[in-house]
């Protein structure tokens, strides 16, 4: 059992950083906090995939040099590193960082109308924004 678990480090550390950046959205007040963890939780995925990616063993890149095999030879796809994760996750970094811009935009316009970043006092001001309409 010891061995299981030290031999899945990685994927152990992994689940802390995403329960550290789950934490930080469900139990932070302050909305920066809640992006720093969502940004915490978007790291943990993304490395969680790219190590996914790679095969102990293994240190073949998939190309292959002369078209799809010598002669006589066949390819063993399993010799080689799966590059789809890696690819994938090129994607999601950039959209990681878009995310994070827009939400630190409307964080800046939040805070210019309401003069605070804590969401419960930003719900009680809109409480009263709302009673004193009716």
């Amino acid at each position: 059992m010891l061995d299981f678990i030290i031999g899945k480090f990685n994927f152990w550390f992994y689940v802390i950083l995403m329960a550290v950046g789950l934490f930080a959205m469900l139990a932070k007040r302050n909305l920066v906090k809640k992006l720093i963890g969502m940004n915490i939780f978007q790291t943990a995925i993304i490395l969680f995939y790219v190590s996914i990616g790679v095969k102990k063993g293994n240190v073949h890149v998939p190309i292959i040099v002369g078209g799809h095999g010598h002669e006589g030879e066949l390819i063993q796809a399993a010799d080689y590193l799966n590059p789809l994760p890696h690819v994938l996750m090129l994607t999601a970094i950039v959209v990681s960082i878009a995310t994070t811009g827009v939400a630190l935009a409307i964080i800046i316009m939040i805070y210019r109308r309401y003069n605070t970043l804590n969401e419960d006092e930003i719900i009680e001001i809109r409480q009263k924004q709302l009673e004193a309409e009716v």
